[in-house]
């Protein structure tokens, strides 16, 4: 799931329900699982499937109309337990990017370690992007990492979203948190070797 992000430009798949809890992204029973593998099969299970396991045809996912590396869900997602398998069900579907007006802190970084990227934007402008890709759904939404910028296509707009500068680095260079401390071995042991 390692991968370096610059500039993303992708068609989106809307999620306009908000409170979306990690219960939600991914439900309970499938948390013994230590391993990443397999739960992106499981993202929205409950919304998704029926008891027998049917895909329900109106849940967006199971939606061909809608498609792309880019959820755009609506406010205060990921909120409830901290649970990381919601941030490995995601990333396991395929999304890159989850563009929201608010996430949970816990959630937000659990994002962020593993290589999906965050982005809050404002409520006015999340809806147009909603209303844009219900409009048409061939939308392209781009995402700037670098310059830390939203773009909607369908209508020329830009917004900016903050990042912490260590998540940015890490995520512009495809680093999770023991790759940043290998990357830095030796100024780590430099400055060991001055405080002996």
């Amino acid at each position: 799931m390692k991968q370096k992000f610059d500039i993303i430009t992708s068609t989106c798949v809307p999620l306009p329900l908000e409170n979306v809890d990690t219960d939600q992204i991914i439900p309970a029973r499938f948390l013994k699982a230590t391993d990443k593998a397999g739960f992106g099969e499981n993202l929205f299970r409950d919304w998704r499937y029926e008891k027998d396991g049917t895909p329900k045809k109106d849940f967006v996912l199971n939606d061909p109309t809608y498609g792309g590396c880019i959820l755009v869900a609506g406010k205060n997602f990921g909120s409830g337990s901290s649970r990381e398998h919601a941030a490995w069900a995601i990333a396991g579907y395929g999304f890159r990017v989850v563009i929201s007006s608010f996430f949970a802190d816990i959630h937000k970084n659990n994002e962020l370690n593993n290589f999906v990227l965050p982005v809050v934007v404002s409520d006015g402008f999340l809806k147009e992007l909603f209303d844009s890709i219900f409009a048409n759904p061939k939308t392209e939404v781009e995402v700037d990492l670098p310059r830390q910028t939203v773009t909607n296509k369908a209508t020329g707009r830009s917004e900016g979203f903050e990042i912490n500068a260590y998540k940015k680095h890490c995520l512009m260079n495809g680093l999770d948190d023991i790759d940043y401390l290998l990357e830095n071995k030796d100024k780590i042991e430099a400055w060991e070797n001055l405080n002996k």
